[in-house]
């Protein structure tokens, strides 16, 4: 059956039942020791933020091993009680817009992996080309045909050509 109690007075009495002072605690999780009396009181108001207030209480629930999901449910139950904590603050009081939405996707982007996804695709596309290319080239020999010829000058006018060397004999 599990405890009707707050998280505060769980946390308090888990501490108490393995002999901890508030301070020896504070010494383990590196948590002020005024914010873990607040945490052990109920008194969430000294926390700028929910964030600080679940990490606490989850490092806490940990190391009193507690049952950990059941004490976060339980002070997430809590906190929507209270009108501070009931819902997180916007972060701007502006409509969000087109520009808005494609910046939070791009946000979301892993850019390593789409390097690398972009260089694959360009070696594909240049291998495909390349056998497109070869398959439309001629496979044939262009100088089949043609039979073989002797160098035949053309005749000689002054000035149009240049002379031919002396041959030896």
């Amino acid at each position: 059956m599990p405890d009707m109690s707050t998280v505060a007075e769980q946390l308090r009495q888990a501490r108490e039942l393995r002999h901890l002072t508030v301070e020896q605690v504070a010494e383990i999780t590196k948590i002020r020791t005024d914010h873990l009396r607040a945490l052990e009181e109920g008194n969430f108001s000294v926390f700028s933020a929910p964030v600080y207030i679940r990490g606490f209480v989850r490092s806490l629930s940990t190391l009193l091993k507690l049952d950990v999901p059941q004490v976060m449910a339980a002070l997430d139950s809590e906190l929507r009680q209270t009108q501070e904590f009931a819902e997180p603050p916007p972060l701007t009081t502006q409509p969000h817009g087109f520009l808005d939405f494609v910046m939070l996707q791009l946000s979301k982007f892993d850019w390593q992996k789409g390097v690398w996804a972009l260089g694959i695709a360009v070696v594909a596309g240049t291998v495909g080309l390349i056998v497109v290319v070869s398959g439309n080239a001629r496979t044939s020999d262009p100088l089949k045909g043609i039979k073989p010829a002797v160098y035949q000058p053309a005749h000689s006018n002054a000035g149009e050509t240049l002379p031919l060397p002396p041959t030896k004999r």
